[in-house]
């Protein structure tokens, strides 16, 4: 488990990588072994997806799966790398704020030093409540916790589509004020909005990249601190087992598999 010296370290080095100079980039993991693969990929830090997580627990996205097994799954991740590690906690794996900021300390004892927390349909208010109750959390506990707050207007298309904008710049403001370190804007990749929120929101910016989504650099250039994969790697590990069964059992051919990663390099990121 890390120390408390270890924490505040680790958690300052993640703030540092927020930088749309060279964006972070998160191939979100969702267990240990995608972890250590992620890790041994060179990346700077690693993410988790509350979709992959839950997915891998047998449970269904969107604040669902138990508390305790989240954290569980938390430090065992933290325990395996040795970059900082943020975590998705959906909206806060609580019914109110206290829960919360019990969530938080719960993260913290884990070993992760950066938390995702989703707005979701919840009242701006609330949610900023919920921040505010991170954010002191962590300041008990002595770490200054990345929080990113993400934000869901665009992503499950609240309001009319010429206000969302607006209102996403309106909540960024005011999750801030609340304690939030960072804004996470999932569902917009259009270069002129992206660039309109990154003007817009003082604090490192978030998007949510996929399949013809801009690059890295180019989301840098529009002032874009942090690209993430979200729950898009366990979508395509889960398709790869799609494929592969549907493969062997229509044709009894196996070239689904032809890319794999080799059975003894998986094998020897898990030891030691």
């Amino acid at each position: 488990m890390s120390t408390h010296l270890d924490l505040a370290a680790r958690a300052t080095a993640f703030t540092a990588l927020h930088t749309p100079t060279t964006p972070l980039a998160l191939a979100n993991a969702w267990d240990v072994a995608s972890a250590r693969v992620v890790e041994a990929a060179g990346a700077a830090a690693v993410a988790t997806t509350s979709a992959g997580v839950a997915w891998s627990l047998g449970a269904p996205d969107g604040d669902a799966l138990a508390r305790d097994r989240a954290l569980d799954l938390i430090a065992r991740v933290a325990g395996a790398v040795s970059v900082p590690v943020t975590a998705d906690i959906e909206g806060g794996f609580g019914a109110d704020a206290d829960a919360v900021g019990e969530t938080v300390t719960g993260v913290l004892a884990a070993g992760a030093v950066g938390i995702n927390i989703e707005d979701a349909t919840r009242a701006p208010a609330e949610f900023a409540e919920r921040l505010a109750a991170a954010r002191a959390a962590a300041d008990a506990a002595g770490v200054s916790l990345y929080v990113n707050a993400r934000i869901d207007t665009f992503l499950f298309g609240l309001g009319a589509p010429e206000t969302r904008l607006d209102e996403t710049l309106s909540r960024a403001a005011a999750y801030l004020k609340a304690g939030a370190t960072g804004i996470f804007v999932p569902g917009v990749v259009d270069p002129a909005t992206v660039a309109e929120l990154a003007r817009g929101i003082d604090a490192p910016l978030n998007v949510l990249a996929g399949p013809a989504a801009p690059s890295v650099a180019e989301f840098g250039a529009l002032g874009v601190s942090r690209v993430s994969l979200g729950s898009w790697v366990a979508e395509a590990a889960y398709a790869l087992v799609r494929r592969a069964t549907e493969e062997l059992l229509s044709g009894g051919t196996y070239g689904a598999l032809a890319d794999s990663l080799p059975y003894g390099e998986l094998n020897g990121l898990l030891k030691g």
